[in-house]
């Protein structure tokens, strides 16, 4: 049993194993998720609540390596991921959400895959193995508000089940201040970021440098190569535009493939009154003392 987001969450292992099947729970929820090996599907003949209504994720790896994940759903869960055992083989596990009182109907899942598509498909973290957009079904605003909130309880399960699929890359809530910071060079890279708990994030618009020192280490290079092979930087001339919030592993990483050469992001990325990530982090330390 643990604590998220102010809500008690109920983790059971089912086959008493870490990597094996799990039932989670959400305290004053009718919903409930299964964290299901692929290998363990066909154990799940023992869960008499997966022949019900509801949405499920697939999750892998494409050939690429990227994290992948298919959105789908069903009137009868175990059934139809059996029948994904046959046809993909890019997953090797699911996480499913169905109702504990079964009041989910067929036009409540069609509702909740159109917008769980949607989210993913927004935040930019995953690849979606959707071949098409799922139809969105017509329900009344009391359900409506209840399928939101059953959404809301569903990301929180993902996030915590180990999927940051339908989580925003810059991690601020609309009550917090964002901190952001820039960065510039001679070279035309013109950029703006902000600090994560998982790394730095520069933002769409930010300007790349074109050219990078000949000193530049063969890993940037490569990711440098990578991010213009997938469209995130686009060359716009006289710079590279970012033409989406991309996550870097640090503010360092960040920093060099904005500048193209070697950079301290600590205190290359500074505050408008130039302020430096780095004072900034150790002011913000000594505050919280």
């Amino acid at each position: 049993m643990k604590m998220r987001f102010g809500k008690t969450i109920k983790i059971f292992l089912i086959d008493g194993e870490p990597n094996g099947r799990m039932s989670c729970e959400l305290s004053n929820w009718t919903g409930k998720a299964y964290k299901i090996p692929r290998i363990k599907i066909k154990d799940c003949v023992d869960r008499d609540d997966l022949n019900n209504t509801g949405v499920y994720l697939l999750f892998g790896k494409n050939d690429g390596d990227k994290d992948t994940v298919y959105i789908g759903e069903a009137e009868a869960i175990l059934k139809r991921l059996n029948q994904h055992l046959t046809q993909k083989d890019f997953w090797n596990e699911t996480i499913v959400f169905v109702s504990k009182d079964d009041n989910l109907n067929k036009a409540h899942i069609k509702y909740l895959e159109s917008r769980l598509y949607e989210i993913a498909t927004q935040a930019k973290r995953y690849n979606i193995e959707n071949s098409v957009s799922p139809t969105q079904s017509s329900i009344s605003e009391p359900d409506k508000a209840e399928m939101e909130e059953f959404i809301e309880n569903i990301k929180i399960l993902v996030n915590t089940l180990g999927h940051k699929l339908f989580d925003e890359k810059r991690e601020i809530k609309p009550q917090q201040k964002q901190e952001n910071f820039y960065i510039k060079s001679a070279r035309g890279a013109d950029g703006q970021g902000v600090q994560t708990s998982e790394g730095f994030v520069v933002f769409k618009g930010s300007k790349v440098a074109v050219e990078s020192v000949k000193s530049f280490p063969p890993n940037f290079v490569k990711i440098r190569n990578k991010l213009i092979d997938e469209n995130i930087l686009l060359h716009k001339g006289e710079y590279y535009e970012v033409t989406e919030d991309y996550l870097f592993s640090s503010p360092s990483t960040a920093a060099a493939i904005v500048m193209g050469r070697n950079a301290n992001g600590l205190e290359e990325w500074k505050q408008k009154d130039g302020t430096t990530l780095k004072d900034f982090e150790s002011n913000n330390k000594t505050t919280n003392l």
